[in-house]
């Protein structure tokens, strides 16, 4: 692998290069104990693991850099399972500075992006799964994300690769007594177990469908607020928000360009657009943002389309569409209805979106969620090994046994214990600095 070594001490900063009341500096590697106590100001070395030392960070001439505090990681113990000490210095960008090149001087290299996580990975402090839920939860975007991606961290994954490892082991077991007798040797005749298969491809099956949802709740969705002017869009997207965002006024043609705001929605990231009220109008700018509002509409995975009591029903629609009706405090509506003036209804507008941006995700409360490509890939990869064994049936057990091989090394595969230093590499600097 290209920059990636466990040979090395390495440092990097762990927070934000910014301003701020406290950062934290992590190192790893041989000798990282006794490198951080030849510039640091009290007694590090012969510390129990996790141990917290107040000191100082001191330059090669002894000119005192920072007051920090150092947490001593024994090997075995930390993050990568190597020798290791997290300073914590105060926020400054030049203190910070400071601190790096001071390390550096100690000996030191600046770690590359993903390189702690790797030495944890290559330690066996954590599984491939593990590792890049690191990245994800470090990424996640809403409350169902982190919940996720925390699941995978605490070794989901792992757990259910294992049981279908040990199931296949175990069929792959009883094939074996049957390769190692000849024709006219074979104590009984060997059944394809049919239902066990179907059973271990079921599961999997489970838990790759979670991909495509999970997707939803890290990436988010697009949600675009439609209609003509004056019909409510700007007051909807204020109360959705929470907050005043969007001029409204009872004049036309106000909003003249797309507002975009984040706001969570029952765990789902959602890009909430408001957008120019849709009419024919002779002002070049106005006809400008209704051709901007056109292209969000083409392509939003959701578009509400606000209705006021004075629109006639409208018969044709794009997909991707609910209708919403505005101002239900003086008329009343058939179907999803809101008042921004009393506020009844943006609940159940919530509740529409939500409804319809998860309409298509899959029971799978009892299975963990992936949101990894690569994890996709290789449980359909296992699934297809499977289904190719079960498949094939009627040939000869060595055949047979080749495709339940095939399985195990795509679990395999998946968990990281056979995996090559390219894709590694590509996996970890995708990674944040300090991770």
């Amino acid at each position: 692998m290209t920059g990636y070594t466990t040979d090395e001490p390495i440092y990097a900063l762990a927070t934000p290069f910014s301003p701020s009341a406290l950062a934290v500096v992590r190192t790893s590697g041989n000798d990282s104990i006794a490198l951080v106590s030849s510039v640091f100001k009290g007694r590090l070395k012969d510390r129990p693991s996790s141990s917290a030392v107040h000191g100082w960070i001191v330059d090669k001439e002894g000119k005192k850099v920072d007051e920090v505090v150092a947490v001593v990681y024994g090997r075995g113990h930390g993050y990568t399972g190597e020798e290791a000490v997290e300073i914590m210095c105060h926020g400054s960008l030049p203190v910070i500075r400071k601190v790096s090149s001071t390390l550096e001087e100690a000996g030191f290299r600046r770690a590359l992006k993903g390189e702690f996580t790797y030495r944890a990975f290559i330690h066996g402090r954590m599984d491939l799964t593990e590792a890049e839920a690191v990245e994800e939860l470090v990424s996640a975007k809403g409350e169902r994300s982190r919940e996720d991606a925390l699941s995978r961290l605490s070794g989901s994954i792992r757990k259910e690769a294992e049981k279908a490892r040990d199931e296949i082991v175990q069929i792959l077991a009883s094939l074996e007594v049957q390769l190692d007798y000849g024709e006219d040797e074979i104590p009984e005749e060997w059944i394809f177990p049919k239902e066990r298969v179907e059973r271990i491809i079921e599961r999997l099956e489970r838990i790759r469908s979670t991909y495509s949802s999970s997707r939803l709740y890290s990436q988010g969705a697009k949600v675009v607020l439609a209609g003509r002017t004056n019909a409510g869009k700007s007051s909807l997207f204020n109360a959705l928000l929470k907050e005043n965002r969007a001029i409204v006024s009872d004049t036309e043609g106000t909003t003249r360009d797309y507002i975009e705001a984040q706001v969570e929605m029952e765990g789902i990231p959602v890009r909430l657009f408001d957008t120019a009220g849709l009419r024919d109008s002779g002002d070049d700018i106005e006809k400008e943002g209704i051709r901007r509002s056109e292209e969000l509409m083409d392509s939003a995975d959701l578009l509400v389309h606000v209705l006021s009591p004075e629109d006639e029903k409208i018969e044709e629609k794009r997909d991707r569409t609910i209708f919403v009706h505005s101002k239900s405090d003086i008329a009343e509506s058939e179907g999803i209805s809101f008042s921004s003036l009393t506020g009844d209804g943006i609940s159940s507008v919530v509740e529409a979106i939500v409804s319809y941006l998860t309409k298509e995700s899959r029971g799978a409360e009892d299975v963990p969620v992936i949101e990894s490509e690569r994890q996709e890939r290789k449980l359909g990869e296992t699934v297809e090994a499977l289904k190719e064994a079960e498949q094939n049936s009627n040939e000869s057990v060595d055949i047979i046994a080749l495709f339940f091989q095939s399985a195990l090394s795509s679990l395999s595969e998946l968990t990281g214990e056979t995996t090559s230093d390219d894709i590694l590499e590509v996996l970890f600097s995708s990674f944040c600095l300090g991770k």
